[in-house]
């Protein structure tokens, strides 16, 4: 566990810059997620694990190895109203700018943890979700989720995260979220207009799907 902070410290430290201001920021992280900043933000560590790898069963997302930039987005977006959460704005409000930053570098830095579950579901398994993520359906104007998150899920860039490997239930809170418009920070409105057109058995299929699969391509690699 110490290695694993260690290292998400160095290679922050990297992400944002070598400057003594950006050095200590990186260290500030990783003392949020282990106790908090003291004004009103708790662990991240007490969700998301110390690993950064989530908690499958309550439903919290893994932050290890996701992007930066798309991770800092996701904080500022519960600032500004397009996701909501009360927990996570709370948080998010009792955050910094640089505190924010310093803390999507971090877990960007962590390594994607090893996983924990049965590996990857065969189509077989569940053949609704294995189409809508990799076929789509194009009677709804629904493409496959993986020609924008990636071969299998695991993510590409700042603009279309991993679902790999993340909780189900994580994933299906965020489809519904869509649905409702409580989630309103997706580039083009691309996201509300597939979330619309999947029934609530579509949203349980492929989040189940891609909660089974594993989050880093054969070999480790990620995209």
């Amino acid at each position: 566990m110490i290695t694993r902070r260690l290292t998400g410290v160095l290679a922050a430290t990297l992400l944002l810059g070598s400057s003594g201001a950006w050095a200590q920021a990186a260290l500030d992280a990783a003392r949020i997620a282990s106790a908090g900043n003291g004004r009103g933000a708790p662990p991240c560590a007490t969700c998301h694990g110390a690993n950064g790898g989530g908690q499958a069963a309550a439903g919290y997302p893994r932050l290890a190895g996701l992007d930066a930039a798309y991770l800092n987005r996701q904080v500022q977006s519960f600032v500004n109203g397009s996701r909501s959460n009360p927990v996570m704005v709370a948080i998010a409000k009792a955050l910094s700018d640089e505190e924010r930053q310093a803390l999507s570098a971090y877990y960007a830095a962590m390594p994607v943890p090893a996983p924990a579950g049965k590996d990857s579901a065969s189509p077989s398994d569940n053949p609704v979700g294995q189409s809508l993520a990799q076929r789509g359906r194009w009677s709804r104007q629904v493409p496959g989720c993986v020609a924008c998150h990636g071969p299998h899920g695991v993510g590409v860039g700042a603009h279309f995260p991993p679902l790999a490997g993340q909780p189900a239930a994580y994933l299906a809170s965020q489809l519904t979220a869509w649905q409702k418009g409580t989630r309103r920070n997706d580039p083009l409105d691309l996201m509300q207009h597939v979330a619309a057109a999947l029934s609530a058995a579509d949203i349980e299929a492929v989040s189940a799907w891609f909660a089974a699969q594993p989050a880093t391509l054969p070999g480790g690699d990620t995209p």
